[in-house]
C-alpha cells in the first residue's frame, strides 16, 4: 500500500505539508491543555487566586481555539487529499484498464475491475481520509503524552508499562486474525457483483426459462457468503472495541485509586493527578484512534493489493518502442503461416492460414459454428496476436504498427452492436468528432437507418440509452454500421453484422456498400450465404484452417465444406 501512496500523494507534497504542520500544532496545544489545568489547581484554586483562574482560563481559551481552528484547516485539507488521491487512482485503473488486450479482461473479469475501481478504491481512499487526521496526530499523542505524565509523576507511570503492551497484544491478535478475512471478503463482493450483473444481462432470459427462483438463490447464496465473512469480520471488532474501553476505564480506576494514595501521603500535588489523569487519558484515546485505524487498513491493504495488482499488469498487446511510421492506407492485408491459440489452451484454435486480401475488395468468411471466424476477425485490428507466423498491412506487420495508426485504418461492426448513451449523432461520431451532419446522413442512408432516425421526433439528437436499449436490435446493428461508415476507413470489418437484418434490407445495404464505398476493402464474416455470394472473394474456413478460397461459382465446384453451407440453405438448384 504504501507504494500506491508514494506514487499518488506525491502530486500533493505541499498539502500534505500543511496538513502535518496543523496537526502538529493542534497535538502540541492539546498537550499543553492538560498542564495549565494542573497548574490552576495547584497555583490558583488551592492558594484562592482568582486573578491566576482568571488569567491561565483565557490562556487555555486561547489554545483551545487554535486546537479547534487548525482542526478545521487540516480536515478540510486532508479531505480536499483524499478525495483527489482517489481521483486519480480511479483514473490510473480506468486508463490501465484501456489499454489491456482481451486476454487481460478475461483474466480480471468485468466485475472484478469494477469492483477494483470502485469499492477498493474507496477502502484505499479512507485510510488515506482517516490517516490525514488521525495517524498523524495519534502518535504525537501518545508520545507526547507519555513524555509528559513522567513529568507529572513518574512512579504512578509505571501503570503505563502494563496498560500500554496489553492494549498492543489484544491489537495485535485481533488484526492477524481480520486481514485474511478481508481478503476473502473482496472476492466475496466480486462474486455479487458477478451474480448481479449477469442477472440484470440476462433478464430477459431468465424469465423466458422461468428462472427467476434459481438467479434469487443464486444471490442470495453469495450475499449469504458475504456477510457471513462480514459478520466474522465484524465480531472481531466488536470484540476488540469493548476491551480496549475496559482497559480505558479500568487504567481510569487505578490511576484515581493509586493517585490518591500519593496525594493523601504528600508525594503529588492534586493538581499533578488531575493532570497525569488527562494525559493518561489523550494517550489511550490515541491508541483508540489508533484502533479505529487498524480497522480500516487491513482492508485497505488488502484493496490496494488488487489496484496494484491491476496497475502492475504488462498488457500483453503494447506498441513497440520504436513503432514503424504505417504507409498510405490501401487497405491490402495478408496472412503468413498464422497461428493463433487462446491463453492457457492447449490446441490452436486457427493454423496454416495463408490468405491475400487485395485492397478495394470484398472478402467473405464463412465457415460452420466454431470454425474460426471471429478469432481471425480479431487478429486484423490486434485484439489478439498471432501465437506464430505474421499479419501484415499495407505490407508492415501490425505489431510493428502504432495501434492508434491501426485502428485509425479499420471501421469495425462488432457481432453485437453497442451503442453508448447519448445521442445519434454523438454514437456516428464516436470514430470521426468533426464529421457534419451530411456525413452522417448519407452513412445512415448507406447503413438503411436513415428512415427510422428521421422519423424520430428529434432526428439526429433523438437520445440513446445505455446499450443502446431504447432500439431494437436491427436499428442498433444499422446505427453500428452507419457509425462505422462515417469513419470513413480504409477497412471495413463486418464481424457477422447483417444477422439482425431482414433479406431485403441486407440487400440493399450490400448494395449500397458496393456503390458508396468502392475504395476500401471489405472484409466480411457472415453466416448467411446470400450476404457474400457476389463477394470477390470468399473464403472457407473448417476446424480453423482454409479449406477454399474462390468466388462463389468457383467453391461450389471446388469445395466440399462450401457446398454443405450452401445446400443446407438454399438448396442445390437455387444455389446454382
Amino acid at each position: 500500500m504504501m507504494a500506491l501512496l508514494r506514487t499518488y500523494l506525491a502530486p500533493y507534497k505541499g498539502t500534505l505539508a500543511v496538513v502535518v504542520a496543523l496537526l502538529f500544532v493542534q497535538a502540541i496545544a492539546t498537550l499543553y491543555l492538560p498542564a495549565l489545568n494542573g497548574d490552576i489547581i495547584n497555583n490558583g484554586v488551592a492558594k484562592g487566586d482568582t486573578s491566576y483562574i482568571l488569567s491561565t482560563g483565557m490562556l487555555m481559551l486561547g489554545i483551545s481555539l487554535i486546537v479547534v481552528v487548525t482542526a478545521i484547516i487540516a480536515v478540510f485539507f486532508g479531505s480536499k487529499t483524499g478525495m483527489s488521491f482517489g481521483r486519480d487512482v480511479r483514473s490510473a485503473i480506468f486508463r490501465k484498464v484501456e489499454s489491456f488486450s482481451q486476454a487481460e479482461l478475461n483474466r480480471f473479469g468485468t466485475p472484478s475491475l469494477i469492483t477494483r475501481n470502485t469499492n477498493d478504491v474507496q477502502q484505499v481512499q479512507m485510510v488515506v481520509l482517516l490517516g490525514l487526521n488521525m495517524m498523524i496526530i495519534a502518535p504525537i499523542l501518545a508520545i507526547g503524552g507519555v513524555i509528559l505524565a513522567l513529568q507529572q509523576d513518574v512512579p504512578l507511570s509505571g501503570i503505563l508499562v502494563v496498560i500500554l503492551p496489553l492494549m498492543a497484544l489484544i491489537i495485535g491478535i485481533l488484526m492477524s486474525r481480520a486481514l485474511p478475512l478481508f481478503q476473502v471478503m473482496q472476492k466475496k463482493v466480486d462474486r455479487v457483483n458477478q451474480v448481479t450483473r449477469e442477472a440484470l444481462a440476462g433478464i430477459r432470459v431468465i424469465r423466458a426459462f422461468v428462472r427467476t427462483h434459481h438467479e434469487q438463490e443464486r444471490f442470495d447464496v453469495a450475499n449469504r457468503d458475504l456477510t457471513d465473512t462480514a459478520l466474522r469480520v465484524n465480531r472481531l471488532f466488536a470484540v476488540m472495541i469493548p476491551t480496549v474501553m475496559l482497559i480505558f476505564n479500568l487504567s481510569s480506576v487505578a490511576i484515581l485509586w493509586f493517585g490518591s494514595i500519593r496525594v493523601d501521603s504528600g508525594q503529588m500535588p492534586i493538581g499533578n493527578l488531575i493532570a497525569f489523569l488527562q494525559y493518561v487519558m489523550q494517550i489511550l484515546f490515541a491508541v483508540m484512534m489508533a484502533v479505529f485505524m487498524f480497522v480500516m487498513v487491513p482492508r485497505g491493504i488488502v484493496s490496494s493489493g488488487r489496484i496494484q495488482e491491476v496497475l502492475r499488469t504488462t498488457p500483453t498487446i503494447d506498441d513497440k518502442p520504436q513503432s514503424i511510421a504505417a504507409p498510405a492506407a490501401t487497405g491490402a492485408m495478408s496472412f503468413r503461416d498464422v497461428e493463433f491459440r487462446y491463453p492457457g489452451a492447449q490446441d490452436p484454435v486457427l493454423h496454416d492460414i495463408t490468405l491475400d486480401i487485395a485492397p478495394g475488395g470484398t472478402t467473405a468468411i464463412v465457415g460452420s459454428t466454431g470454425s474460426g471466424k471471429s478469432t481471425l476477425i480479431n487478429l486484423i485490428p490486434r485484439f489478439y496476436d498471432v501465437t506464430e507466423g505474421s499479419l501484415e498491412i499495407d505490407g508492415v506487420d501490425v505489431r510493428d504498427i502504432q495501434r492508434e495508426d491501426l485502428w485509425e485504418r479499420i471501421g469495425l461492426v462488432p457481432q453485437k452492436a453497442f451503442l453508448f448513451s447519448g445521442t445519434i449523432a454523438s454514437n456516428l461520431r464516436f470514430g470521426k468528432a468533426d464529421a457534419t451532419d451530411e456525413e452522417l446522413w448519407t452513412a445512415l442512408r448507406i447503413a438503411q437507418a436513415e428512415s427510422f432516425v428521421r422519423d424520430l421526433p428529434e432526428g439526429l439528437e433523438s437520445p440513446v440509452s445505455q446499450s443502446g436499449a431504447n432500439f431494437s436490435g436491427g436499428q442498433r446493428q444499422r446505427l453500428a454500421i452507419a457509425r462505422a461508415l462515417v469513419k470513413r476507413p480504409a477497412i471495413y470489418v463486418f464481424d457477422d453484422s447483417f444477422s439482425a437484418l431482414d433479406l431485403r434490407t441486407d440487400a440493399n445495404l450490400r448494395a449500397a456498400l458496393a456503390r458508396e464505398v468502392r475504395n476500401a476493402t471489405i472484409v466480411i464474416v457472415a453466416q448467411r450465404v446470400g450476404t457474400i455470394m457476389t463477394a470477390d472473394q470468399i473464403v472457407v474456413l473448417d476446424g480453423g484452417t482454409i479449406v477454399g478460397v474462390g468466388t462463389h461459382d468457383d467453391l461450389l465446384e471446388t469445395c466440399e465444406t462450401y457446398r454443405e453451407i450452401v445446400d443446407s440453405q438454399l438448396g442445390a438448384e437455387e444455389a446454382a
